[in-house]
């Protein structure tokens, strides 16, 4: 692994790449279905992609909308070259959704391919197709050329700018800094013991931060390698896990939920899996079921948010405990605190607030969301409820903002909606708030059936009942061919309202 000096100035980011293409510079680094590149090879593209940014754009930040990919990397690295701030978007959106965080972001130049023409051309911004430059005749003259200094940065200057999908109707803008990056990267792979010889798996969308740190940036920190597959398929997964020699996959659950439901993946799919990880979305417990049964593999849970760069907590192959999301990562601080701000006792739940290098700078042009989720004191208050047991491990008990007060008792709707989706037919459950006159609030329940499956609202009333306080089981549950998602296959409750 590459430790770097945050003080000393330089971008530690590129020089990261730098320092491992030093040492290893024919070691695989990144991979998809069309390209390959070694260490040396992904210096050589970054470098192209400095030039560029450097002749096309003054301004701070550039765009780049690409998925999953070995050009995405070299975008990435090669505008921190530039230095300047990456601005991944989100290419699953339309295109008016897209021109107003175009527009926050001032951005005058994307980096794209071909393919999302159609999408880039309504932006109206100005876009370079790189598969339509002659990028290995630029490749070729790099020989010719001195090799460009890594910029001097102040740790704390905003390297990447995201925007979140959320809960909430309006993106924000999380301004994540170098140090953000760095010490998340370092630490996610200090923790879980990533190695040169590891090949990680790279499914996840880069305008997400968990594609963005833990699958594009880990593997340099790590000075590994990645696979990457553009567009999430099943059957592409478990194709790469056996073919391309993969031994840590990290994915969303309802990634996971499809891989258990490939009739054609092999029972013994994860026999060489060193680190098998679940995280942006609650684990619903007939999938973790579903992968030990079936794979004879554990599920492994993390913890994190675009704002935290984003690893907090993770479970280990030696350090687990079912239910939990695992222990604080190195140099990250985990507190469960009540609504005065009051850290509380161990095992009593309450509000889950983080603090470390890895906590972003802030919300972009919005001073007033920042001052409510970041105290002077440094730590960020996530929003999500849990507990820390005796042992250290944490968990997720729900939403703060999504809990419902039923009758004066707290529900938490992720309570629901595991009790829900252990039963066979159901696929995915998702629970809201209703008003209620007697009792304030009551939870309404929505689910999707697995193929083939089928029950009746009454069988799945009596199935909740079995298992739930009665002012917790759904006064209503109502059925819909598919829940809403975001982007990244996150379930989107506030999306359910529609169809009270």
């Amino acid at each position: 692994m590459v430790i770097l000096e945050l003080d000393r100035g330089f971008s530690v980011l590129v020089d990261m790449l730098l320092q491992t293409a030093k040492s290893h510079p024919r070691a695989p680094a990144v991979a998809d279905a069309s390209i390959r590149l070694s260490y040396k090879r992904l210096v050589g593209l970054s470098r192209v992609i400095r030039d560029l940014v450097e002749k096309d754009t003054k301004r701070d930040r550039v765009g780049i909308i690409l998925p999953a990919s070995a050009m995405f990397s070299g975008c990435m690295f090669g505008v921190w070259w530039a230095k300047r701030t990456v601005v991944p978007l989100n290419f699953l959106l339309a295109a008016d959704e897209l021109r107003p965080l175009a527009e926050r972001a001032e951005l005058d130049l994307i980096l794209s391919v071909s393919h999302f023409k159609p999408l880039c051309d309504e932006l109206g911004i100005r876009t370079l197709y790189l598969d339509e430059l002659p990028l290995k005749r630029k490749f070729a003259m790099l020989a010719l050329k001195r090799t460009p200094p890594v910029p001097k940065v102040d740790p704390n200057e905003t390297a990447v700018l995201l925007f979140t999908s959320g809960t909430s109707a309006q993106p924000k803008g999380v301004e994540l800094s170098y140090r953000n990056l760095q010490s998340n990267g370092e630490d996610m792979v200090a923790s879980a013991g990533i190695t040169p010889g590891h090949r990680l798996l790279n499914c996840l969308p880069p305008f997400h931060v968990f594609g963005l740190t833990v699958s594009a940036l880990v593997p340099v920190a790590a000075g590994a390698s990645s696979f990457c597959i553009p567009r999430f398929s099943p059957m592409a997964i478990s194709k790469a896990i056996q073919e391309e020699n993969i031994s840590v996959f990290m994915a969303i659950p309802s990634m996971h939920g499809a891989l258990l439901r490939l009739k054609s993946a092999p029972d013994d799919l994860f026999k060489n899996i060193f680190l098998l990880g679940s995280g942006g979305e609650p684990l619903a417990e007939n999938i973790f079921l579903g992968f030990k049964e079936r794979f004879n593999a554990r599920l492994l849970q993390g913890y994190g948010l675009t704002e935290t760069a984003p690893v907090c907590t993770l479970e280990l192959p030696d350090m687990q405990r079912d239910g939990s999301i695992g222990k604080p990562i190195r140099n990250v601080e985990i507190g469960i605190f009540d609504e005065t701000g009051t850290q509380v006792a161990k095992g009593a739940e309450g509000e889950i607030w983080i603090k470390g290098p890895n906590v972003m700078l802030g919300y972009q042009q919005d001073s007033e969301s920042t001052s409510k989720v970041l105290t002077d004191d440094g730590w960020f208050k996530s929003g999500d409820a849990g507990r820390i047991d005796d042992d250290g491990f944490v968990y997720i008990t729900g939403r703060i903002k999504e809990m419902l007060i039923v009758g004066g008792e707290n529900v938490h709707p992720r309570e629901i909606e595991s009790v829900l989706e252990l039963h066979p037919a159901v696929a995915e459950a998702g629970v809201i708030g209703q008003t209620d006159p007697s009792r304030g609030e009551v939870p309404v329940a929505f689910v999707s059936f697995e193929e083939g499956q089928t029950a009746t609202e009454v069988e799945m009333r009596d199935f909740a009942r079995q298992k739930l306080a009665g002012f917790k089981v759904p006064k209503q549950i109502r059925i819909l061919d598919e829940l809403p998602h975001g982007a990244t296959g996150k379930l989107l409750r506030r999306k359910l309202a529609d169809h009270l």
